[in-house]
């Protein structure tokens, strides 16, 4: 009896203390839904460097712009990705580099060029804790708008002032070219007009600097990878044994390109050298099991590639607190 009345007690005493719930009384109000999402970016040391993932935000893109597989192969390849629809989400990312102090920037981001859910880049840098102006060097992996655009504020003046600007030199002689841009279909004399609009202010002020090859920017090699556009580079980060290669365009869609390298896209001014280059890359980055990112790779666009039958699988990162050294 006497257990009895004192186990009733500390029942008792303990549904005291617990905090009264909404859910079974009508003290409190319900909580509004909160619409807004979390800040776009994304940290991870690679040996001494900082890495952050930008996201600069999203487009839909239209699933018939892969090429090189059948509309139903397509969908399928979708499907196991959970994903469906004439349109996919398509991310837009960039990364920023944190070497000692020095601050390297891989792509800005579209601006406004092409949609309201582009052109955060500037926001998501301010929210990581870091200012545009502190910015040292953009390397750009190509001069495609929703890349470069983002160089440039709403003003259109630079972002990044104090920033030098680098692209392949092929690219810039390509994109830049008021000749070619007057040979091209209608459809595409946006994306030249773009690309110099874009550059323009750094060209003035002498901060525009193309390079060739196999560049080196201080622990970041330029690795070019040509076929996306004439002179498309992916660039390899190295610090303390540890590698990271940003793929940039080499891959737009994750749930098909993988499995099916061979499948292109319609942006691509070389198909088949794009296919090239997009199948030396995952095959490098399996073999040497390199951490990988990409611009167009589901946010953070951080993982690693495994080789998987006659393909391979994207495999990304996990969330984790940041391992230095």
């Amino acid at each position: 009896m006497i257990r009895r009345t004192l186990c009733s007690l500390a029942v008792a005493v303990g549904a005291s203390l617990v905090p009264f719930s909404p859910l079974i009384g009508p003290a409190f109000a319900e909580a509004a839904p909160q619409q807004a999402q979390v800040p776009g970016y994304y940290r991870m040391a690679l040996g001494n460097i900082e890495i952050t993932a930008l996201y600069d935000g999203y487009v839909d893109l239209e699933a018939k712009l892969l090429q090189g597989a059948s509309k139903a192969e397509v969908q399928r390849l979708l499907a196991r990705q959970f994903l469906s629809g004439e349109k996919v989400q398509t991310a837009v990312n960039a990364y920023l580099l944190n070497a000692g102090g020095k601050l390297i920037l891989v792509d800005a981001g579209a601006a406004k060029a092409f949609s309201p859910t582009l052109g955060f880049i500037g926001e998501q840098l301010r929210a990581a804790g870091y200012s545009p102006d502190k910015v040292d060097v953009v390397l750009l992996t190509h001069l495609h708008a929703d890349h470069v655009a983002g160089i440039l504020d709403a003003a259109g003046k630079p972002l990044f002032p104090n920033a030098e600007i680098h692209v392949d030199q092929g690219e810039a002689d390509f994109w830049l070219s008021e000749a070619n841009a007057a040979q091209a279909p209608e459809a595409f004399k946006p994306f030249f007009a773009l690309a110099r609009q874009s550059v323009a202010p750094y060209q003035a002020a002498g901060k525009f600097k193309p390079f060739r090859g196999e560049a080196d920017f201080g622990g970041v090699t330029a690795v070019p990878s040509h076929g996306h556009t004439p002179g498309h580079t992916s660039y390899l980060v190295e610090s303390a044994g540890q590698r990271l290669l940003i793929l940039g365009d080499a891959v737009h869609s994750h749930a098909v390109q993988f499995i099916r390298p061979e499948v292109a896209i319609e942006f691509d001014s070389d198909k088949k050298a794009a296919v090239a280059a997009r199948k030396k890359l995952f095959a490098w980055a399996a073999k040497e099991k390199l951490l990988v990112s990409g611009m167009h790779l589901p946010f953070p666009g951080i993982g690693h590639v495994r080789a998987e039958g006659r393909g391979f699988a994207w495999v990304p990162v996990e969330y984790s607190p940041i391992r230095g050294k």
